[in-house]
C-alpha cells in the first residue's frame, strides 16, 4: 500500500490554525513574536518549521513542538527520497576512520 505524502506543516498552520480562527498573517505572527514575512514563508511552504517555530505554534495554536517537527521531517523525508540517486557519498568503515585520525 503507498502512503500518502506528507503535507508540509505550514499549509496545517494556514489552513487549521491561522483562517480557521478568523486571523490575517499579520496578526498570527503579532501573536507568535514573528516578522510576518517569516510566518508568511513557512505558511506557503518555502519555509520550513524550525525548532523556535515550532514551539511557537504549539504554544500559540496547539500540539506539542515535536508533532510541528515530526511533520516537517516526513515532508522533508519525502522530498529528498527523489533526489537520493543525486547524492553521491564514499562509504566509510570504522578502519579507515581510525586511520584518518591517526
Amino acid at each position: 500500500m503507498a502512503m500518502k505524502n506528507p503535507v508540509h506543516p505550514g499549509k496545517i498552520i494556514k489552513h487549521d490554525c491561522i483562517e480557521a480562527l478568523g486571523l490575517n498573517v499579520t496578526d498570527a505572527a503579532e501573536a507568535l513574536g514573528v516578522a510576518r514575512t517569516t510566518l508568511s514563508r513557512v505558511i506557503n511552504e518555502k519555509a520550513s518549521v524550525s525548532p523556535e517555530m515550532a514551539i511557537r505554534v504549539s504554544k500559540a495554536f496547539g500540539g506539542t513542538p515535536e508533532h510541528w517537527l515530526r511533520m516537517q521531517l516526513a515532508y522533508d523525508m519525502v522530498q529528498i527520497r527523489d533526489q537520493m540517486d543525486r547524492i553521491h557519498v564514499k562509504r566509510l568503515h570504522a578502519s579507515e576512520i581510525s586511520q584518518a585520525s591517526s
